[in-house]
């Protein structure tokens, strides 16, 4: 048996409700959601250490230097990134860490932690998925579209995870990535 906690990486499509999921299995007190790192500003209420870790532009590039994200990208100007230190932390203390993050980061944090577990949310469909971003009120249908298109693109990469989890049902799509994480703990590392 492991004392070490897991790393877990969660992605999935805009839509496909990877974010209600976490939501759940953070209920569980030896889960920790990692927070990523951002060099773009605060917006309204967001609070550091809460939504992201707020970074300078400087300071982001120094942990770059001394390797300290397991993933990192420029969008619109800004770096975002995944800090190392409190996910190694908390592993450490032995308990159970969430990555919630892009397809592509997860195929940069396999690289660097080869034993982290990769769980792919799969909307039940297509139709389910483009129903539930237009159902959030929030999407222009410029939005939606370019998120139908990219989940189009991230679909298939599905198949480069450990397991897939169909997100139908919510109850049950958390009890799937409970029973996951329950079997990893029971596995005989070699």
């Amino acid at each position: 048996m492991n004392s070490k906690g897991l790393l877990l990486v969660i992605s999935g499509p805009a839509g496909a409700g990877k974010g209600t999921v976490v939501k759940e299995l953070m209920k569980d007190e030896n889960m920790r959601l990692s927070i990523s790192a951002t060099t773009r500003a605060p917006r309204g209420a967001e609070q550091d250490g809460v939504e992201y870790h707020f970074l300078s532009r400087e300071k982001f590039e120094e942990l770059i230097d001394e390797d300290g994200f397991y993933e990192y990208a420029q969008y619109l100007g800004n770096y975002y990134g995944s800090p190392k230190k409190p996910v190694e932390n908390w592993q450490n203390e032995g308990r159970d860490v969430i990555l919630e993050i892009e397809v592509q980061g997860c195929e940069k944090v396999k690289k660097v932690q080869p034993e982290c577990i990769s769980i792919f949310i799969m909307p039940p469909s297509i139709e389910v998925l483009e129903k539930r971003l237009r159902g959030r009120g929030t999407e222009t249908e410029e939005n939606v579209q370019k998120r139908m298109a990219r989940a189009k693109e991230e679909l298939p990469k599905a198949k480069e995870y450990d397991y897939v989890v169909v997100n139908g049902a919510l109850e049950d799509c958390v009890e799937d990535v409970k029973c996951i994480i329950r079997a990893e703990k029971l596995k005989v590392k070699n």
